[in-house]
């Protein structure tokens, strides 16, 4: 009698064996290859998403491949758990951050074992725990011994919906990466990494980082910003100021008609003249209202005022108006611009708008521009005209020869200046890690002796969610003694950016427990780097670039030996799924519509649009449904089966089922034939000698397969497609069972070949029904402990090929040629086949173009 496929019992069966047996607990073997494959760990916010769910599975396929390799895997897990989301929640509900943070671990974590996943919850990392923020603390002590953390008035970026600050990383489009308000500048007080200090390091790397997408790579150097140059000082006219300006087009300098200045620049006034001050002032307070609204984002309309002054272009001599510009950033440069009408666009617009000559002097090749009739500026490379003793000069040659008499002549100097800026880390909330420095009045800042961290994190302080940092009004906290004259003094009462938490959490990992160090150098050594990280690209500019500036600087204090934190990176796309929307109620669950309409209104409801899965949205699967009806093996395996990991991923519900009937096919081919399977030997063709017919093509199938799923896995991470070719493995099984052909020995070698495959490469993306699978065929040793299956080359070579006929761009039929056939031999099968005489009779072929072995492609009128 066949036994049904019965999920729920037989997950829970091995969840509760590999968690009894520490399964996946790796230990140190220097004679076994390391592999580390990492998925970014989660923020505790309570339960899992598809999104996680997808993350995760493409995370354990490789980790469950690369044990089969006979890999001496470390595949970890921890928890990101400082954060605002459980301040908010505090401030909600009343529920202290620590406990609602725990709670939802918890709750993630038993999620997380119900999926199956391979984790090593011996390494487990909570960042909110003292003993891993006390390394946080550590580190930063010893960043500041070495001068690369340091305090200062700056401006800031602050959120008016978090009330705390952020890094420019963390503002996109002028809001607030986290919550999307509107991001305001501050000038406050705040500690900052030098993150600078590493730029040239991090640039360089990028182009030796083979394994990552190169469109993070791209979006890093970007966001580094090298710019190449020279500072040069314009002499303001009739004063002794001077006015520095940085360019990377000094072979532009002696077009410069006018000079821009930001509205924050300290000589925005100081040079303004007594008839033009009420006017300068005036439109200085307006960008400065405007930029408060608008935040960090672009201005929309480029605006400036006259100040009344010139400036001397140092090198042509020419007198230049100077302007108070809003689109001209204090905080990139010098804060000042020499405008170039003819070759730069946003100057050219500008100086049609204000009446400012356009003065050229780059000229296209074999062209002449006329500065009256020009409509946009000219940017490209050509040839310099009207530039002194440069006229004449290809303007890519300029570009150092006007930087090098500039420095000769003590203009200004060659110069190169970098988009980046220090990391701000300080942030005006609770529920993060204490920043280990105490103010005394004599003593100034003092770091906290190591002896005292970590510092804790008060539990009773009372929490608003406005204002500075809620630490302020926990005395006992604030008040404390001066570790150097023993006077009474105060804590620092900012915390630290949560991304200081993770931008190392990869290497406590490797020494979990220690207590003497944040890790021990020979663990790191040992295990990193991360051989495989996967996350998501909304962290190119963020955590990627963090970590790697972290794994550099502990590099240098001497904790690890090497450069970079991830070999190679795996971005994938985000998981989606249909919105329903009415006009009058917004976004809808699915429980709200009534035959096509809002069941509140009555209205039509809009369907067909996919957008990525969001609560907001209303468009959310929760994974424990999914898990409870159809298991966790199937939402595994069809979020890695309904797309390429790199790509976003369409819910399908009816995609969900199609994976459980393939998971059930699987169980019941080997169910009904559990007799024959047990009590046949592997077909072994040195012992059972050479195959014909469907046997031999069987045979060979099975290793075409092995060969495809083991490269798709192990070096492409086609997932899908590696999916693809077991499921036509087990048709073709099925095809031979129910042939009805006389069962013989060979036959049963040949099946069982082709079922134990099918099982093995099933293994990485389904292990609870190929675990039962496995050991119903005998085997004692787990499925993730067998050695993966072995292709022979030579039974992967056809003996025939299904080729693909194509006539005018559809396939129109498919013939059996011998493998390695000709064209001529081809296009004689093609033209005889009874299917494509129907689309040729009478008809002139101009086009036959033949693929061997896979398809012919005809063009026919």
């Amino acid at each position: 009698m066949t036994e049904r496929y019965d999920h729920k019992s037989i997950e829970a069966k091995w969840q509760e064996a590999w968690e009894k047996e520490k399964a996946f607990c790796m230990k140190e073997d220097s004679s076994i290859e390391k592999y580390y494959v990492l998925e970014m760990f989660p923020y505790p916010s309570g339960r899992i998403h598809m999104g996680h769910v997808r993350n995760y599975s493409i995370g354990d396929v490789i980790a469950r491949f690369s044990m089969m390799k006979g890999k001496n895997v470390l595949h970890p897990m921890g928890w990101d758990s400082f954060g605002l989301p459980a301040e908010n929640a505090a401030i909600q509900n009343g529920t202290p951050p620590s406990r609602w943070t725990h709670e939802n671990i918890a709750n993630m974590k038993k999620q997380l074992k119900r999926m199956g996943l391979s984790y090593d919850w011996a390494r487990e990392v909570t960042t909110c725990q003292p003993d891993y923020y006390r390394w946080n603390q550590w580190i930063f002590l010893k960043l500041y011994e070495k001068g690369l953390a340091y305090k200062k008035f700056s401006k800031v970026n602050w959120c008016t919906g978090c009330s705390t600050v952020l890094a420019n990383e963390q503002v996109e489009d002028g809001l607030c990466w986290r919550c999307a308000s509107i991001v305001q500048i501050k000038e406050l007080e705040q500690w900052f990494l030098k993150i600078t200090a590493y730029a040239d390091e991090l640039l360089d790397f990028t182009h030796k980082l083979a394994g990552w997408p190169e469109k993070v790579l791209i979006m890093q150097r970007n966001w580094i910003g090298k710019s190449t140059g020279a500072e040069v000082s314009f002499p303001v006219d009739g004063s002794a100021e001077a006015i520095k300006i940085f360019t990377t087009r000094p072979d532009t300098i002696f077009g410069v008609t006018f000079m821009s200045i930001a509205t924050e620049h300290p000589m925005a006034e100081k040079i303004t003249t007594a008839d033009r001050l009420a006017q300068v002032r005036s439109f200085i307070e307006k960008a400065r209202s405007e930029k408060k609204e608008r935040g960090t984002a672009e201005v929309a309309v480029k605006e400036g005022v006259f100040t009344g002054a010139y400036c001397v272009n140092p090198v042509s001599q020419a007198k230049v108006p100077v302007y108070v510009a809003n689109f001209v950033l204090m905080e990139y440069g010098t804060g000042a611009v020499m405008a170039v009408p003819a070759h730069d666009q946003r100057d050219f617009e500008f100086a049609r708008v204000h009446g400012l000559p356009v003065r050229v002097v780059i000229n296209p090749t074999g062209a002449t521009l006329d500065p009256n009739i020009m409509t946009e500026a000219f940017a490209d490379e050509g040839f310099m005209i009207d530039s002194g003793e440069f006229s004449g000069m290809k303007s890519i040659d300029g570009i150092s020869a006007v930087a090098d008499y500039i420095e000769k002549k003590g203009l200004g100097k060659k110069a190169v200046n970098y988009r980046l800026r220090d990391w701000g880390i300080s942030r005006q909330r609770y529920w993060g890690c204490p920043i280990p420095v105490i103010y005394c009045e004599d003593c100034k800042a003092v770091p906290v002796p190591e002896k005292d961290l970590p510092v804790i994190l008060p539990e009773d302080v009372a929490l608003t969610g406005k204002g500075l940092s809620p630490l302020a009004g926990a005395a006992e906290f604030v008040n404390v003694k001066c570790p150097k004259c023993g006077k009474n003094a105060r804590r620092e009462t900012d915390t630290m950016d949560t991304f200081v938490d993770s931008s190392w959490y990869f290497l406590r990992y490797a020494s979990p427990k220690e207590t003497t160090l944040p890790f021990l150098k020979s663990d790191a050594d040992y295990c990193l780097p991360v051989d495989q990280y996967i996350g998501g690209i909304e962290h190119a500019v963020m955590h990627l670039l963090y970590a790697r500036f972290f794994t550099k600087a502990l590099r240098d204090l001497g904790l690890h030996s090497f450069d970079e934190p991830f070999k190679n990176l795996l971005t994938q796309g985000m998981v989606c799924k249909e919105i329903l929307k009415c006009s009058e109620h917004g976004y809808l669950l699915p429980e709200e519509v009534d035959n096509g309409k809002c069941a509140h209104c009555a209205r039509p409801v809009e369907t067909g649009a996919v957008e990525k899965m969001s609560k907001s949205k209303k468009n959310i699967i929760d994974p424990d449904g999914i898990i409870e009806k159809y298991g966790a093996d199937t939402t595994r395996l069809f979020s890695l089966f309904a797309a390429p990991p790199e790509k976003d991923l369409d819910w399908n519900e009816d995609g969900v089922e199609g994976s459980y009937r393939f998971l059930s096919r699987v169980w019941r081919l080997v169910d009904e034939n559990t007799a024959t399977l047990l009590s046949a030997s592997v077909y072994a063709p040195e012992k059972d000698g050479p195959l014909d017919g469907v046997l031999k093509e069987l045979h060979g199938q099975t290793h075409r397969t092995i060969k495809k799923v083991t490269a798709d896995i192990g070096e492409r991470f086609h997932f899908n497609t590696a999916i693809s070719s077991i499921m036509e493995l087990v048709n073709a099984l099925y095809q031979l069972q129910n042939a009805g052909a006389a069962p013989s020995e060979i036959k049963s070698r040949v099946f069982k070949e082709a079922v134990q495959a099918v099982v093995l490469m099933m293994s990485p993306f389904a292990p609870h029904v190929s675990e039962e699978l496995w050991k119903k065929l005998g085997h004692d040793t787990p499925v993730f402990k067998t050695s993966w299956p072995v292709f022979n080359e030579a039974s992967t070579v056809a003996d025939e090929a299904l080729i693909v006929v194509q006539i005018n761009g559809k396939i129109r039929s498919r013939i059996n040629a011998p493998a390695g056939s000709s064209e001529e031999a081809v296009r004689g099968l093609v033209m005889s086949d009874e299917k494509t005489m129907q689309w040729t009779t009478g008809k002139q072929i101009k086009k036959f173009v033949y693929v061997q072995d896979k398809i012919v492609n005809m063009v026919v009128v």
